[in-house]
C-alpha cells in the first residue's frame, strides 16, 4: 500500500487526513512544527523514511526549502501550497527526473472543470469579440489566507490572457491609475471564512457575462490532493494537476 505523508497539519492537513481515512489510508508521517498532534516537527531523512509520497500544504515561507529537501531525499511530492509560482522554473530544474512532483493552485475537481470552462470561454470571446468585451477577475478568500491573489486566481488569469491577444500583462495590485488596454486586472478580497470564490467577467457596454466557482468546503481540495498522490506513485517528472486532469 502506498505510504502517504503530510506536511502542514492545519485545517487543510486535517481535512486531507479525513479523506485518507475514508479510503482506508493512514498517514505514514504528519510533519508540522506547531501542531501538537503531529508525529514530527521537521523534514529530514528519519521523518520521511517510511514515506513514498508527501502531500505539502504548509506555508509559502518554507515551501521552496521543503521542495529542495524532497529532491535531496528522493521523496515524491504533491504541492498544494501556493505563493511560490515565481520560482516555478527553478523548481522544474530541481526536480528534473530525480523525483515526481505534481503541483496546482487548486486540486479541486470542480475548480479544474471550471478551468476548462474558463479556457474555452476566453478563447471564444477573445476570438469573436475581443474589441467588445473586456475581461476581469475577482476572488474572495477567508481572512487567514496568506497570499493574495490566490494561486487559483493566477492560473485563471493565465487562461484568460491566453484567449485574448489584446492582453499581454496581468496586474494584481491595487490600481491608483487608469488600467491600460493591454492589462488584465486580478483583484482580491480577504475576509470571513470563505473557502474560495472565483469570478471571471467579460463586460461590454450592453451586457456582462460571468463565470463563477464557489467552494463550499475544503473537501474538494483534499480529495483532489489524495487522488494526485495516488496517481504520482512511482512516477518521476514535473507535473501540473490541470495538465493531467483528464488522465486522472
Amino acid at each position: 500500500m502506498l505510504k502517504i505523508g503530510l506536511v502542514g497539519y492545519g485545517r487543510m492537513g486535517k481535512q486531507i487526513a479525513c479523506v485518507m481515512k475514508s479510503k482506508d489510508l493512514i498517514p505514514a508521517a504528519i510533519i508540522d512544527p506547531y501542531a501538537p498532534d503531529a508525529t514530527a516537527k521537521e523534514i529530514n531523512k528519519e521523518t520521511l523514511s517510511d514515506v513514498d509520497v508527501i502531500i505539502d500544504f504548509s506555508s509559502p515561507d518554507v515551501i521552496m526549502e521543503n521542495i529542495e529537501k524532497y529532491v535531496q531525499l528522493g521523496v515524491n511530492a504533491v504541492i498544494g501550497t501556493t505563493g511560490w509560482f515565481d520560482n516555478i522554473d527553478k523548481v522544474k530544474n530541481l526536480v528534473a527526473d530525480k523525483i515526481g512532483l505534481i503541483w496546482s493552485g487548486n486540486f479541486s475537481l470542480g475548480v479544474n472543470l471550471y478551468f476548462k470552462m474558463v479556457e474555452y470561454a476566453s478563447k471564444l470571446v477573445g476570438s469573436l469579440a475581443s474589441d467588445t468585451y473586456d475581461p476581469m477577475i475577482h476572488e474572495f478568500h477567508h481572512n487567514q489566507k496568506k497570499d493574495s491573489p490566490s494561486g487559483t486566481a493566477i492560473m485563471i488569469a493565465d487562461l484568460v490572457k491566453a484567449g485574448f491577444n489584446t492582453k499581454d500583462s496581468i496586474i494584481t495590485e491595487k490600481l491608483d491609475r487608469k488600467r491600460e488596454d493591454n492589462e488584465l486586472h486580478v483583484s482580491s478580497t480577504r475576509g470571513g471564512y470563505i473557502p474560495g470564490t472565483h469570478m471571471v467577467m467579460f463586460d461590454s457596454l450592453v451586457d456582462t457575462i460571468e463565470l463563477k466557482h464557489t467552494a463550499r468546503s475544503r473537501d474538494g481540495f483534499a480529495s483532489g490532493a489524495v487522488t494526485a498522490a495516488l496517481w504520482l506513485a512511482g512516477k518521476k517528472g514535473f507535473y501540473n494537476f490541470s495538465e493531467i486532469f483528464n488522465t486522472i
